[in-house]
């Protein structure tokens, strides 16, 4: 498999405040959010820190396509597409790697 590319979903607690993004370096890209490299980003602001929910994608376009229709979601169906895989809202970014 080439490189892989994720949708993917952070929350700062269960049932927080959530953001929604896309990556081609998904160990990095979490890192980033988790050690607050930018200070003044919203994940950092609101302490969104906790990879609740993820998809993989083989191109880069069907991942910000699939980003870009979660973005318009209300949130209740954000909450219900990460109760179906992970209701507990637990940490799934050790599945990512190192």
């Amino acid at each position: 498999m080439g490189k892989v590319f994720i949708v993917y979903i952070m929350a700062s607690m269960k049932g927080g405040t959530l953001y929604t993004g896309v990556t081609g370096n998904p160990a990095g890209r979490i890192w980033q959010h988790k050690t607050h490299a930018d200070p003044k980003s919203f994940t950092a602001r609101y302490k969104v820190e906790r990879l609740v929910w993820y998809e993989v994608h083989e191109t880069a376009m069907s991942a910000i396509q699939r980003e870009k229709r979660i973005k318009d979601w209300q949130r209740g169906w954000k909450v219900q597409l990460i109760a179906e895989r992970n209701p507990t809202w637990r940490d799934l970014s050790h599945e990512l790697g190192p």
